[in-house]
């Protein structure tokens, strides 16, 4: 993340659907349907015009797609984090959280949280950790954990387009 934005707007234009597909990857996590589909709307104008056709493939889908695209994120200081096998953008994001530096008795809170969440939703808490830090994080739990399915389906989307759009930028000089 460090290195600087390694493409143009132009560039990605022309890329072929292969190689778009293999550089926008990592801006969602799981399986690349979402870049795949939003190659066809080339040209992009601008970075804000590729993260709005990516937005409008991804709240398009039918709910179970979109589920599926929550589900795929790992949890906030879960087993992957803990492991040190996550994504190196989620490791980055959440060490910008400062979710890297918990005491153990922090750890259980989050693995409570964590756990009560994908009890009642069926998939995980989604937030922006680059735009937070682990006290606002801890809050959204309690506030959303009141919530019902589809205002967190919601939310939740628009927490990954948030992602989405810093990963771009990442990757992209406007």
């Amino acid at each position: 993340m460090t290195t600087g934005p390694k493409f143009t707007p132009q560039e990605i234009n022309t890329l072929s659907h292969d190689d778009f597909v293999q550089v926008l990857s990592s801006v969602f996590e799981g399986p690349p349907w979402i870049v795949a589909e939003a190659w066809s709307s080339r040209p992009f104008l601008s970075l804000d015009h590729l993260h709005a056709s990516l937005c409008a493939v991804m709240y398009a889908a039918p709910i179970e797609q979109q589920v599926a695209l929550i589900r795929a994120h790992p949890d906030l200081v879960g087993r992957a984090a803990l492991a040190g096998t996550l994504s190196p953008s989620s490791t980055n994001e959440q060490a910008a959280a400062g979710l890297d530096r918990l005491t153990a008795a922090e750890i259980e809170t989050f693995s409570h949280y964590n756990q009560a969440y994908r009890e009642r939703f069926g998939f995980p808490f989604v937030i922006c950790a680059r735009e937070n830090k682990k006290e606002n994080i801890l809050a959204g739990f309690e506030q959303r954990l009141h919530n019902s399915r589809s205002q967190e389906i919601t939310l939740a989307l628009g927490e990954v387009a948030k992602i989405c759009l810093l990963r771009l930028r990442d990757l992209i000089r406007s």
